[in-house]
């Protein structure tokens, strides 16, 4: 492939699953990339994956992070590597999108929003569900007011049980930070907290069910926000059904909405009205959530080409908070209060 005049030049910084299926090829064809570099500390693979989606060459990721003819670089790596990886990016003068989490503790996240404000430069957190069109709508009706005063909020995402034949970094928790709680919970929670505008957590409360191989595999977990909005999660690798299952849902004194699908009902008249807008339906059908990804990759080469803004991911912080807090109450059989925690 020829690069693009005027384009982005971009590195993708790891080739598995998720980058092979979601970053690498979106951004491949995005008009405003070119998809100058593919890295990974597997050559092989690196090489193999820049020529099937015609990266113009391969480097080891240390390099490519640091060089001087790139101007973004999108971290895809395991989880214990996107601090440090991003960090050094940004230090670089790199746009950066990385993956979740920003980090596996919240002095971490601070470290690399930090570094962001310093360099100037664009830091994009992978959170595609937040670019679903029902997840703006239905956060749109909850910021509008047109819930009411609002009382709680769930989320749940349960995934079916694939047997793990030999255990990798995700099963690792020095290097993947945890089981479902971190893998599940923190996108789920996310999601919940940014429906109803990223409340503080005044306290929380966690139990955890242990797997096979040293990280959780399920959590339930219960919240109250400084406001008293209650927050509830259920995640779990090993749910046993014939699809995985996932949903959020806002509860307030004059309605409630829930996704997926998006539905929005309002106290009218009397009686609850279904008030649900429709949906676009995704170009060529593509599934919600490639479609998800891709417009968070395309809000990413946007801010950092300067054609819009964004505000850097202070939340995250917050969220490692509360994911860290969610943690020692499941190791103490207490609940844990944040409050100048």
């Amino acid at each position: 492939m020829n690069a693009r005049e005027g384009a982005m030049r971009t590195a993708v910084i790891g080739t598995g699953a998720i980058s092979q299926v979601m970053h690498v090829p979106i951004l491949a064809e995005h008009p405003g990339v070119d998809l100058a570099l593919v890295s990974d500390l597997d050559t092989h693979k690196a090489r193999t994956v820049a020529a099937r989606f015609g990266a113009a060459e391969t480097a080891e990721p240390a390099r490519a992070l640091v060089r001087d003819d790139l101007d973004a670089v999108v971290i895809c790596t395991p989880s214990h590597l996107h601090e440090e990886q991003a960090i050094i990016a940004l230090g670089a003068g790199k746009h950066v999108f990385v993956e979740r989490p920003l980090a596996l503790t919240p002095e971490g996240a601070a470290r690399v929003v930090d570094a962001a404000r310093k360099s100037g430069t664009t830091l994009v957190v992978g959170l595609p569900h937040r670019f679903r069109p029902e997840a703006s709508a239905l956060r749109s009706y909850v910021a509008g007011g047109e819930m009411g005063k609002l009382s709680s909020v769930r989320g749940v995402w349960l995934n079916r049980r694939v047997p793990v034949m030999r255990p990798t970094w995700r099963q690792n928790p020095d290097l993947a930070g945890g089981g479902a709680l971190m893998d599940l919970g923190l996108p789920s929670l996310d999601m919940c907290l940014w429906l109803v505008g990223y409340p503080e957590v005044r306290r929380v409360g966690c139990i955890t069910t242990p797997g096979d191989f040293g990280v959780e595999d399920a959590a339930v977990l219960m919240a109250e926000t400084v406001d008293g909005v209650v927050l509830t999660l259920e995640v779990s690798s090993r749910y046993f059904s014939g699809h995985d299952h996932y949903y959020a849902r806002v509860m307030g004194s004059d309605g409630s909405g829930s996704l997926p699908p998006l539905e929005i009902y309002k106290q009218l008249g009397g009686r609850p009205l279904d008030v649900t807008p429709r949906q676009p339906r995704p170009q060529g059908f593509e599934n919600p959530y490639t479609n998800a990804y891709r417009r968070q990759l395309d809000h990413f080469v946007r801010v950092a080409s300067g054609v819009t803004q964004a505000s850097l991911p202070d939340e995250q912080v917050g969220l490692m908070r509360l994911v860290a807090a969610a943690y020692r109450s499941a190791a103490t059989g207490g609940e844990v209060t944040l409050s100048g925690d």
